[in-house]
């Protein structure tokens, strides 16, 4: 799959709840596009900027936040990314791996937090602009699997989401529960990879979906 250098750029995200490994298979994927020869930029949320770097920490930090102020900071981070990387790499034509996107916002604090889900989708598009992504791949694991497998990584890779003292094993059913909806209603958006096999397994599975889905959206027009 030689991309080089496109007329239009591709925004994939790659969603899902704790402990679903999508951080080390957006290494692995972007890791495989540019052996392939396509120009791939990874970003990843929230982080990307300096702003989105500072939102990070007070976000992740072992500190109590309300589902709404999660929200906010979350989008406040993301309008930066998107305006000061996504955007412009886009317009270059690359393409853009993202780890966690606007669909998170909806997951964790509309499903899983209780928030209004339409209301924060409009917040969601008022930070972005109305950026979509192409196309959002779904790595879904049972709660239980998942967050074994982060308790049973470097503590300091965890964060207050997988803190039951802040998130209880209620929260992350209800976050997956809320992935697998949305999923289902935009499958023209959506993939969904079981992630509870193997790592290499899922990779395998993954690059084979992405390159499937690049080589036939090579006929779809230019973004506006």
């Amino acid at each position: 799959m030689q991309q080089g250098r496109r007329e239009r750029g591709r925004f994939i995200t790659l969603e899902g709840p704790d402990g679903a490994g999508k951080s080390s298979q957006a290494d692995r994927l972007v890791s495989a596009l540019r052996d392939a020869g396509s120009t791939v930029r990874q970003v990843r949320e929230p982080g990307g900027t300096p702003l989105g770097e500072a939102v990070r920490e007070l976000l992740m930090a072992a500190a109590p936040h309300d589902a709404r102020s999660d929200a906010l900071l979350f989008n406040a981070a993301r309008a930066t990314l998107v305006a000061e990387v996504i955007r412009p790499a886009l317009e270059r034509g690359e393409i853009v791996v993202c780890d966690r996107y606007a669909d998170s916002t909806l997951a964790y604090q509309g499903h899983g937090g209780g928030l209004d889900v339409a209301e924060l989708d409009r917040i969601n598009a008022w930070s972005t602009g109305g950026l979509v992504p192409d196309l959002t791949i779904l790595f879904d694991v049972p709660v239980e699997q998942g967050l074994a497998r982060r308790a049973g990584g470097p503590r300091t890779g965890r964060t207050r989401f997988e803190d039951p003292a802040y998130h209880d094993a209620a929260f992350h059913e209800r976050v997956r529960a809320g992935y697998r909806r949305m999923a289902a209603a935009d499958p023209a958006r959506w993939r969904v990879i079981d992630a509870s096999r193997s790592p290499d397994r899922v990779a395998a599975e993954l690059l084979a979906l992405v390159t499937a889905w690049l080589e036939k959206d090579e006929a779809v027009p230019a973004r506006a």
